[in-house]
């Protein structure tokens, strides 16, 4: 089953078109020693089009090829997948794009007989929701047979990114283009976002970086901020610079349209809590659960106290006023002594 175009497939092709992104992809998620052989300093794409004997294009997948160190090519083949269920026969496709990558480069006399075939490595980058459970060995698609059969069975097996099983603690770990992109994917707030966009920036100085800084403006501007509710006023950004100087002047003022669509937000769940139970204090409930989950979200696991404060609090102002602070403090500890005066 082949994936529908979106503009999310688009901006992950458009990023992987850049080569600095695929060296990150390869050193920072691919734990493998062959990586070490590399020499990345000559990676280059290659057609992206194989054409059977029938004539039928194939353009899903990207192609770099990138020299060992002993001279030779290696291939590196990228599929992208956004379908929100994997594709079970995807190992299957990836040993059909590899046999024409090998068939196309046989036709076209950039290999001989007396070189072999040279090695390819293929990548799938998968952002759906469901856990990828697909067979990454093209041997386990087929029904069970005989033993003695099994010797003439094709075997490939393909390298998968399940950009949702990524831990945090390797994103943390990983300063690389790639972690940078997937730690957008997770932004939770605006301040998240700037995080990476100041990252980017000093990462991707010079000008030779023009085409990788536009890459994560587009995305951001049609992608990130969009995500996040964010549609008014956003213009069609040139480069990560303008990005960042737009988040400086705008971000108190979206901050506080947030704080009052979430105080709102909480309001009306309240009341809707209070009317369903017949309880009188349903909007401070409701206001009490919104200031929980902001806590959490900004500063992880909340003590006790903190808990017992918010859960006991029946002044729909305090609690109010309390959000307001929660969204500004830089710290719990900033928040508790806040906190502890309300009292």
């Amino acid at each position: 089953m082949m994936n529908e175009r979106t503009p999310h497939d688009s901006a992950y092709k458009n990023f992987f078109s850049n080569p600095e992104m695929v060296e990150s992809l390869l050193r920072d998620f691919v734990p493998a020693d062959f990586i070490r052989d590399l020499d990345f300093s000559t990676l280059e794409r290659c057609s992206a089009s194989y054409v059977t004997d029938d004539l039928r294009e194939r353009h899903d997948d990207i192609v770099w090829r990138v020299s060992w160190k002993n001279g030779s090519w290696c291939y590196v083949v990228l599929l992208i997948e956004f379908q929100s269920t994997p594709d079970y026969w995807m190992a299957l496709r990836i040993l059909s794009y590899t046999t024409l990558l090998l068939l196309d480069l046989v036709k076209s006399g950039n290999v001989s007989e007396y070189e072999g075939l040279p090695s390819v490595f293929p990548i799938v980058i998968y952002n759906g929701g469901k856990a990828w459970k697909s067979p990454q060995e093209v041997a386990e698609l087929f029904a069970p047979m005989p033993e003695s059969l099994k010797f003439y069975r094709p075997q490939q097996r393909h390298f998968l990114l399940d950009e949702s099983r990524v831990s945090k603690e390797e994103l943390d770990k990983s300063e690389g283009l790639v972690a940078q992109l997937l730690k957008l994917e997770r932004a939770q707030n605006l301040e998240q976002v700037r995080d990476v966009v100041k990252e980017l920036l000093t990462q991707l100085r010079g000008a030779e970086y023009v085409s990788l800084r536009r890459a994560f403006s587009v995305w951001l501007g049609r992608v990130v901020f969009k995500r996040s509710g964010i549609t008014q006023d956003v213009p069609e950004f040139q480069d990560l610079q303008e990005v960042d100087a737009m988040l400086e002047e705008r971000a108190a003022q979206w901050k506080n349209e947030y704080i009052q669509q979430g105080i709102l937000a909480g309001r009306n769940e309240g009341i809707a809590i209070g009317e369903a139970r017949g309880e009188a204090r349903g909007e401070a409930r409701g206001l009490g659960r919104g200031l929980q989950l902001l806590l959490e979200a900004r500063f992880g696991t909340l003590p006790s106290s903190v808990i017992s404060y918010i859960s006991n609090s029946s002044d729909s102002s305090t609690l109010q006023n309390l959000m307001l602070s929660a969204y500004h403090v830089d710290s719990l500890q900033s928040f508790m002594e806040l906190m502890k005066n309300k009292k």
